[in-house]
Order: structure tokens, then C-alpha cells, then sequence
């Protein structure tokens, strides 16, 4: 036998055995389940600042009061209800303090997700979005959106 026969034998039995053992381990590899989240499961893991501005505070209370039941408990967002709000989408400078006073005193129509419209928040005073602002803002700063 010449040597490139012998040398051809080997590379092929390498790339057999090379194939066989991705093969096998793709056939005995464990198929992992996933399901998806519920309704009003929150959507993003998010960190909490250590402590909160006095008007951090009384956003906080306000946006309990008044936003949480959507928007879910720390503004993580609600599967299937409504968006997070620690989330980049939110960033100061894509959607300023503005759009919040705004999206609370006329509602929103869906543009970034799928949610369906926002409607007008008529109980809550233009102070009462100002400290609710400073509650995200703090949240998101603490969760690198800046």
C-alpha cells in the first residue's frame, strides 16, 4: 500500500468518526421545553436603585396608584398588557420627559409595540407624571439606560 492511500484511509476514518460523534450528540442531546411567559408575567428583570429621591418616593406611590396595573410592579412591563418602561425604547433621548406628560394627559396610539393604544390617564395632574418621570428615570439610570 502506497503512502497516500494509507494517508487517504486516515483522513476519511477521522472525518467518520468526526461525523458520527456530532451526529450522535444531536440525536442524544436533551430537547429543552420552553413555554412561554403568562399574561402579566413581567417582561424585563430589572435592578432597583439602593434608595429613591424624595420625588422618586412620590412617584413611586403615584405610579403604583395609577400605572402598575399595566405597565407592571416597577415599571417591568406586563406580558400581553403593556410595555416596560426600563426598557431603551424609554431612553430620555428617544422618548423625552415630555412624551410621558404627553402619553398620560391623550393617550398613545401603538407605535413601538403591539400592546394596543394607551389611553389618556385624566386623574393624574401633570405634577403627578413629573414624579412619576423622576421614579422611571431612576429606575432606568440603575439598569444602564441613560
Amino acid at each position: 500500500m502506497n503512502k497516500f492511500t494509507l494517508a487517504g484511509a486516515a483522513v476519511l476514518a477521522v472525518a467518520l468518526g468526526i461525523f458520527a460523534v456530532t451526529r450522535f450528540s444531536e440525536q442524544t442531546a436533551p430537547v429543552q421545553e420552553t413555554t412561554a411567559p403568562e399574561d402579566g408575567a413581567a417582561m424585563v428583570a430589572i435592578t432597583l436603585p439602593d434608595t429613591l429621591s424624595p420625588e422618586g418616593t412620590m412617584g413611586k406611590r403615584a405610579f403604583d396608584a395609577v400605572c402598575a396595573d399595566c405597565h407592571g410592579d416597577n415599571a417591568a412591563g406586563k406580558m400581553g398588557i403593556a410595555p416596560p418602561l426600563i426598557h431603551k425604547i424609554y431612553e430620555p433621548s428617544h422618548h423625552g420627559d415630555m412624551a410621558f406628560q404627553m402619553a398620560a394627559a391623550n393617550g398613545v396610539r401603538a407605535h413601538h409595540w403591539t400592546f394596543g393604544d394607551m389611553p389618556p390617564q385624566p386623574g393624574v395632574t401633570r405634577a403627578d407624571v413629573t414624579s412619576i418621570i423622576a421614579y422611571i428615570r431612576e429606575i432606568q439610570r440603575a439598569n444602564g439606560i441613560n
